[in-house]
């Protein structure tokens, strides 16, 4: 693995080329594993800002009018750069997220899948047709892009969500994007935009730009933004839904979750617990497909939390780019702080807490932010440890007496990513598929993340739009319809002085 390196002051990527902001505000990007800064981030001003628009807008005729078929032919070659150069961006997205190895590159992995699944856009985007839909009359309907979309994106998943659900579909389709990187994980992205470049992209298709949600309210309400695709809060979310859809755009908005699983009493318990700790404390819990509840029932409740806590006292934590570690820091001082004033709110509230996590050192990084896995039990309804997102590696119990008292638990919250039942039973795991509100539903998979050909289908509180990211969803969302029917006339028709008020229609 060659060794990266990394800027001290990093640029926005515009219309192709890494460009010097000349703002004067700048945050610190950490390392996580050390506490270290490891590059400062300009908070781009909204002339800079409007400059990556100007430019995807000016990109848009030629890129758009360069057929799909060699549109994709650049991301094939994407995603052979990418593969080539998988342990660097392994390395990058641990360094500044603080994902452990294994984590880092599944993330990259799904900015992988996002682009082969985007290489499908030949066909993904092939419209449909009727001859003779009336009589003498043929309709054909074509997929279009749209123009010039904006993506802004959460720190947590810097490759996979911006270079993998957003970037690759969405030109892939024919249309140009500004993505607002992550103040706290911009490098990837920026390093991936530099890839798209080798593999032979036009400038200005892609651009990266870094702000503050200030400079971001220009893409809600700027007339040459066609789209808008977000990740984030439910609060930011809701403003962005509702500013952009009323300036005419289209909007994804991916928000918070609070995923639960219902564990019934014939579930094996060694087994599920293996599986509840992966779910729970994979990526220090700072996913929104994370699992940070379960519901047992009452009967197993003792067994599995005991299971539960001996294993993730096995859970080795440390530094993210070691490849040996298990679960390594959150992603900030910030959020460290916030994680530890939660856990004190759980036990505030009441819950009983099995496995503290917090004063975690880690010998060698006693700057960095760990946080070590947190269980709680005895979580009742009401408890906002156990209602709210909370975006950290803290598992809350809640004990039940059956099946519909635990269903019921977890459709009373407002936000529906996911749902998960560990189950032998086939009935109870069909009426959990049928009933549950969650949008991703697993049976004995404690992630339900489906592949990319499939919709990220977040219900409730949890999305706000009408167009989900990846599969068919996000080919649709990015491209619009357009219906053209064709009459050619006949003889006896060319003779006939009269054409009826319903032409082509009956």
């Amino acid at each position: 693995m060659g060794e990266l390196k990394i800027p001290a002051v990093l640029k926005p990527f515009i219309n192709g080329q890494f460009v010097e902001s000349k703002t004067q505000k700048y945050t610190d990007a950490y390392n996580p594993s050390t506490g270290e800064v490891i590059a400062r981030v300009p908070c781009c001003t909204k002339e800079e800002v409007e400059q990556a628009i100007a430019a995807a807008k000016a990109a848009f005729p030629a890129w758009s009018g360069t057929p799909v078929a060699r549109r994709v032919q650049i991301l094939y070659r994407l995603r052979t750069l990418l593969v080539e150069n998988m342990d660097d961006l392994t390395y990058l997205v641990a360094l500044e997220n603080g994902k452990a190895w294994e984590e880092a590159q599944g993330d990259v992995l799904k900015a992988k899948e996002g682009t082969e699944q985007a290489i499908a856009a030949p066909s993904l985007m092939m419209g449909e047709s009727l001859m003779d839909a009336s009589g003498g009359f043929d309709t054909v309907l074509y997929r279009e892009p749209l123009g010039v979309f904006a993506g802004i994106v959460p720190f947590n998943f810097p490759a996979m969500i911006p270079m993998g659900w957003m970037t690759p579909v969405c030109i892939a389709c024919g249309n140009t994007i500004v993505i607002k990187a992550a103040t706290f994980t911009p490098q990837t992205a920026l390093r991936i935009a530099e890839l798209y470049k080798e593999a032979g992209l036009p400038g200005g298709v892609i651009n990266i730009v870094t702000c503050s949600r200030n400079e971001a309210e220009i893409f809600l309400e700027h007339p040459d933004i066609k789209g808008v695709s977000f990740v984030g809060s439910t609060a930011a979310g809701l403003h962005i839904y509702g500013t952009a859809a009323k300036n005419g755009k289209r909007v994804q908005a991916l928000c918070e979750a609070k995923n639960h699983a219902l564990v019934l009493e014939d579930a094996p318990v060694e087994q599920i617990a293996a599986g509840i700790i992966n779910a729970a404390f994979g990526c220090a819990g700072e996913r929104c497909m994370a699992l940070p509840v379960i519901t047992v029932q009452e009967s197993i409740a003792d067994k599995l939390a005991a299971a539960i806590v001996e294993k993730a006292k096995q859970i080795k934590v440390g530094p993210a780019y070691e490849k040996t570690t298990g679960m390594g820091p959150v992603v900030n001082a910030e959020h460290k702080k916030f994680v530890e004033d939660w856990i004190q709110k759980g036990i505030d509230e009441g819950a009983k807490l099995l496995l503290d996590g917090r004063n975690y050192r880690v010998p060698g990084y006693e700057n960095g932010f760990y946080i070590g896995p947190t269980i709680l039990d005895h979580v009742k309804p009401g408890m906002t440890i156990g209602d709210s997102e909370v975006f950290v590696p803290v598992l809350c119990i809640k004990r039940v007496k059956d099946f519909h008292e635990g269903l019921a638990i977890m459709n009373a919250n407002p936000f529906a990513n996911g749902s998960v039942i560990f189950t032998r039973s086939g009935y109870y795991a069909r009426e959990f598929a049928r009933h549950t509100e969650g949008g991703m539903v697993g049976i004995n998979a404690g992630i339900p993340v489906p592949i990319g050909m499939f919709p990220f289908s977040g219900h409730k509180r949890s999305f706000f739009g009408d167009l989900h990211c990846l599969g068919k969803d996000g080919c649709r969302f990015y491209t619009e319809t357009k219906v053209v029917t064709t009459r050619w006339f006949d003889d006896a028709e060319k003779k006939a002085g009269k054409v009826s008020t319903w032409d082509g229609t009956i």
